[in-house]
C-alpha cells in the first residue's frame, strides 16, 4: 500500500491532519453531505444532488467575478466538450452561459512546426504540411464544443444554487478547521459556524485542503514547460476553430472567445521552457506581438492588441485514492492533466456526473451516502478513465515536444493518416464529445 504523501511529495502525519482543530461550542448545522469548493465541477455536483432534495451545504473561500456585458473576456476559459455541455445543460446552467459569453468551435486542426525540416532532411509537401482537422460537420453535429470562460461557467452554477431549497451555499468563507467524528465529519468556518454530514466532498482544486485532511497522498510531476496565455484582440471574420501547432519546445494555440462589445477576441497559449515564458512576460505590449508573429503560424487572424496575459506552470497529479470513509474527491483535488487539448473542466464535470447519479440512486433507496461499497464504485468508475485521458496527453506531449528527426518523420506519417481515416476520425470525435461509452444521466443529451 502506498504512503500518503503531499503535494511535494513529502510523508503526510495522518494522525495531525485526521484531527484538526474544531470548536464544539457551537451546535453543528445538519447536512446530508458538504461539498468543500464551489467551482465548476463542485458547484456541478451539489446542483445535481440538490434537485433530488438532499440537504447540501457548499463552502467556498472564493467567488467568481461577476459579468459584465462588454468587458474583454476572462483570461481563464476552458474548452466545454459537448458532453459537458449536456450536463451543464440539463442542470439548468447552459442557457444564462450561452446568454452571457460562450464561443462555439465547430473544427479542431493538430499540426506540427516543420518550417526548419527542409535544410536537414527534404520532405515531401504532402508530408511537410501533415495536418489533422476534425470538423463536427464530419459527424451531423453543430459543433465539438464551446470555449467559455470559467467565471461565467461557475457564476451561472451559482446561480443555480441559488434556486435549490435545500442547498446553502457559504461564500465567501475560509475554514479553518475539520474533524473526523464516529459517523460524521465536521466543518468549522471562520465565523464560527460549524457543519455536519456524513459524507464530505472534495472539490477544492490541486491544493485540496480535503485531501490532505484525510491523508490521501498523491503522485505529482511537475513539467518543464510553462504555459503564457494572452487574451487578444483581432481583426476579420469571428473564428470558429480551434487548432495547436506542435514545436520542440511545446505547442502553441488558438481559441475563439465570443464577441464582447462588437469585438473579436481569442485565447493563445504559448507553452516553452521558464526562460523563454520569462523572456516573452517582460516584454512590452508591441514587442509580445511581434514575438508572436514570428512564433505562430501564419494561419493566426491579425491581432489588434494584446489585453491581458498571465502564465502558469504546468504539472501532473492523481491521487493515490479518490475516496476514504465519508469522503470523496473530484476533479482537481483528485486528478490534474495536462492542459494539451483542455480536457480537465471535462474529466472533472464527469466526475461530477458520475457521482451525482450514484448518490441519488443511493438517496432513493435510502442507503447511506457514505457506504464505502458506494464511494468505490464512483472511484472505480472514474480513476481508469481520467489515468487513460491522462496517458492519452502525456503521449502526446512528450511524443511531440523534441526535435527527434525519426520522431518527426513518424508524427507526419500519423497526421497525414489519420486526417484521411474518416472512420477513425468519426470515432475519436464521438468519444472525445461524449457521444459514445458509458454516459451517467446527466451526460446525456435531453
Amino acid at each position: 500500500m502506498h504512503p500518503p504523501y503531499d503535494a511535494n511529495n513529502r510523508p503526510i502525519n495522518l494522525e495531525k491532519h485526521w484531527t484538526m482543530t474544531v470548536s464544539n461550542k457551537t451546535s453543528p448545522q445538519a447536512y446530508d453531505l458538504i461539498v468543500v469548493g464551489a467551482g465548476m465541477v463542485g458547484a456541478a455536483l451539489a446542483c445535481g444532488v440538490a434537485e433530488s432534495g438532499l440537504r447540501v451545504a457548499v463552502v467556498d473561500s472564493q467567488a467568481p467575478a461577476p459579468f459584465r456585458e462588454g468587458e474583454v473576456p476572462h483570461i481563464r476559459v476552458s474548452a466545454i466538450s459537448y458532453g459537458s455541455e449536456q450536463i451543464l445543460r440539463n442542470l439548468g446552467a447552459w442557457d444564462q452561459i450561452i446568454a452571457q459569453r460562450a464561443c462555439p468551435y465547430r473544427r479542431m486542426a493538430v499540426s506540427e512546426d516543420n518550417s526548419q525540416v527542409d535544410s536537414l532532411l527534404p520532405m515531401p509537401a504532402w508530408l511537410r504540411e501533415a495536418e489533422t482537422v476534425f470538423d463536427a460537420a464530419e459527424i451531423d453535429m453543430p459543433w465539438l464544443g464551446h470555449i467559455v470562460e470559467n467565471d461565467i461557467v461557475q457564476g451561472a452554477l451559482m446561480a443555480r444554487m441559488q434556486q435549490h431549497a435545500s442547498l446553502r451555499l457559504f461564500c465567501p468563507v475560509r475554514i479553518v478547521g475539520m474533524q473526523r467524528q464516529p459517523d460524521s465529519h465536521r466543518v468549522q468556518l471562520e465565523d464560527g459556524t460549524l457543519l455536519e454530514a456524513p459524507l464530505l466532498i472534495g472539490a477544492d482544486g490541486a491544493q485540496s485542503q480535503v485531501r490532505t485532511y484525510c491523508g490521501i497522498g498523491q503522485y505529482r510531476e511537475q513539467y518543464e514547460q510553462q504555459a503564457m496565455v494572452c487574451t487578444v484582440r483581432y481583426r476579420g471574420r469571428q473564428e470558429d476553430i480551434t487548432w495547436q501547432r506542435f514545436h520542440p519546445s511545446g505547442p502553441r494555440a488558438f481559441l475563439p472567445l465570443a464577441d464582447s462589445a462588437g469585438q473579436h477576441y481569442a485565447s493563445l497559449v504559448w507553452y516553452d521552457h521558464s526562460a523563454r515564458i520569462d523572456e516573452l512576460m517582460a516584454l512590452d505590449d508591441e514587442a509580445l506581438l511581434r514575438a508572436i508573429y514570428q512564433g505562430f503560424p501564419r494561419r493566426l487572424p491579425s491581432l489588434e492588441a494584446i489585453a491581458a496575459r498571465a502564465r502558469f506552470p504546468l504539472f501532473k497529479s492523481h491521487a493515490f485514492r479518490y475516496v476514504e470513509a465519508g469522503v470523496a474527491l473530484v476533479g482537481d483535488a483528485a486528478h490534474t492533466i495536462n492542459p494539451l487539448a483542455g480536457q480537465g473542466v471535462n474529466l472533472g464535470l464527469m466526475d461530477a456526473a458520475v457521482l451525482i447519479d450514484i448518490l441519488n440512486h443511493a438517496w432513493f433507496e435510502h442507503q447511506s451516502l457514505a457506504d464505502p461499497n458506494l464511494l468505490k464504485t464512483y472511484e472505480r468508475k472514474r480513476r481508469l478513465a481520467n489515468q487513460a485521458m491522462m496517458s492519452l496527453m502525456d503521449m502526446f506531449y512528450y511524443g511531440f515536444s523534441n526535435d527527434s528527426m525519426p520522431l518527426r518523420i513518424a508524427r507526419n506519417l500519423g497526421l497525414s493518416l489519420a486526417q484521411n481515416l474518416q472512420p477513425a476520425k468519426r470515432q475519436v470525435m464521438q468519444y472525445a464529445m461524449g457521444l459514445k461509452g458509458e454516459l451517467p444521466r446527466l451526460a446525456r443529451a435531453s
